[in-house]
């Protein structure tokens, strides 16, 4: 029973291409062509003229197989569409002439995404746009597992920050969980690990890669503001009202302590009435000077 090869198995893997230096077949073909030039000269009829034909013609051929490799460069060598190798080797290289040579850059790119629309974890529509900054580290794959490379980092891309912006929520008042808005360190290094996984396939990899742009959608951008006021306002007013809870606690208990004044139940809630109106009033109380006894 035959079953499919899988896929990992046809992928394409780089390997170093049988090359020579541009410079010494320079020298090889140069001093053929001068041989060829010679022996015309020297003896233009019979078999030298035949010897310099052949000298000339092979020598010309040979400057069809050079080709230049420039810094952070990559040659893919084929032969009749069949993967040879690779060439890395800066300068002036030279192959076979019926070799065909593929250029493929292994430079750091910088692509910025465009700014798309998605789901937050709580259903909020969002908006997010993130920069990579990736490289080809294995030209096959590059060249031959995948249709464009760069259109496949694009699509790749907009999927990763898609499911990365579905995972967790835009914000979180109270600082439980990991938000987008909260953990951009966190976010960004599961983002690139993210595509790191989707672009293997292609022989590329991802140096850093973060979120440029993060907001709610228009058509919620002002609701969730007001929402945002209010949780605001919320969690300040708490703060406020435990810190005045601490305080009016302290303040009866070194009263007992130091035996300043007795106080019965309810003017004891009386004072603990007039203590919370001071400290959390938005606006400044008025004082009143009891010049009477105490009761």
């Amino acid at each position: 029973m035959s079953t499919a090869p899988s896929p990992a198995l046809n992928r394409s893997l780089e390997r170093p291409a049988t090359t020579q230096s541009g410079y010494v077949m320079l020298l090889v073909s140069l001093a053929l062509v001068v041989l060829a030039v010679w022996l015309v000269a020297v003896n233009p009829d019979g078999p030298s003229a035949i010897a310099a034909m052949i000298s000339g013609v092979v020598g010309l051929m040979i400057l069809t197989g050079f080709y230049m490799i420039n810094p952070n460069e990559a040659a893919a060598i084929q032969l009749f569409g069949a993967y040879k190798g690779t060439d890395r080797n800066e300068g002036l290289r030279w192959v076979l002439p019926w070799l065909a040579r593929k250029k493929i850059a292994v430079r750091a790119n910088n692509v910025i995404s465009e700014t798309i629309k998605v789901n937050d974890a709580r259903g909020n529509p969002i908006e997010m746009a993130a920069q990579v900054v990736w490289r080809v580290t294995d030209t096959a794959q590059a060249l031959f597992d995948v249709d464009d490379y760069r259109d496949f980092v694009t699509a790749q891309m907009e999927a990763a920050v898609r499911a990365i912006g579905s995972r967790y929520p835009y914000d979180d008042i109270e600082h439980l969980e990991i938000t987008l808005r909260g953990n951009h360190e966190e976010v960004g290094v599961e983002l690139r690990a993210a595509l790191i996984e989707r672009l293997t396939v292609a022989g590329i990899t991802v140096d850093e890669c973060g979120l440029t742009h993060l907001a709610y959608a228009p058509e919620i951008a002002g609701a969730m503001l007001r929402r945002q006021q209010a949780e605001a306002v919320i969690s300040a007013r708490k703060k406020l009202v435990e810190g005045a809870v601490t305080m009016v606690e302290m303040a009866l208990t070194q009263l007992s302590e130091k035996n300043v004044v007795e106080l019965d139940d309810e003017r004891r809630a009386a004072m603990v009435s007039n203590l919370m109106v001071v400290l959390c009033s938005e606006r400044d109380t008025q004082p009143v000077v009891n010049a009477g006894s105490l009761y």
